[in-house]
């Protein structure tokens, strides 16, 4: 039986946990996704948010930034009474927010992904942590990516959120020592 991380348990958290958690990820729909998704778990778990990622990738156009960046009043109507998503009125217009910054952030580094990576030159970070109890909920690194993102109209990308998307996408390994991922 693999070894896997402490929260890794049921499904879908396991296949999330072997295939994508801290793998690095540089397609910037894929980035686009996490960031959204990230953004949506603030306050709950992020099995649930994986329960509903499929809802996600229908309500908001499998997360294709340019169509999600034009979503009006109406369709804030039509996603907050859809149950195949967390219907937040504030993280839905978040989403939308972001999709629009997202596009900026683009349009000045050619690519998101060029943008982000930039915080850990462009090259994953391996911690060593033995217990998942080890994991900060925020780094000084997360804090300057929150601290940028805020200052460049993005919202729910507080310093928890954004070190949790840096695990999400690779940016840092926090797969513990004695799981078969690390």
């Amino acid at each position: 039986m693999k070894k896997r991380c402490f929260w890794a348990k049921d499904e879908p958290d396991i296949q999330y946990h072997d295939l994508e958690w801290g793998t690095p990820q540089h397609d910037d729909q894929k980035l686009f996704e996490f960031l959204i998704l990230e953004g949506a778990q603030a306050g709950l778990s992020w099995t649930t948010v994986l329960k509903h990622r499929d809802g996600y990738r229908k309500a908001f156009s499998d997360f294709d930034a340019q169509k999600v960046a034009k979503y009006t009043k109406k369709h804030v109507e039509k996603l907050l009474q859809d149950d195949s998503i967390i219907r937040n009125k504030l993280k839905i217009n978040s989403a939308i927010n972001n999709a629009k910054q997202f596009l900026k952030i683009q349009e000045e580094f050619g690519t998101f992904d060029k943008y982000l990576w930039e915080f850990v030159n462009h090259k994953p970070m391996k911690n060593h942590f033995k217990n998942y109890s080890e994991l900060p909920a925020s780094t000084e690194l997360s804090e300057q990516l929150s601290k940028d993102l805020k200052k460049r109209g993005f919202s729910f990308v507080g310093p928890t959120i954004c070190y949790a998307l840096m695990q999400a996408i690779g940016m840092v390994n926090d797969h513990t020592v004695d799981c078969f991922r690390h």
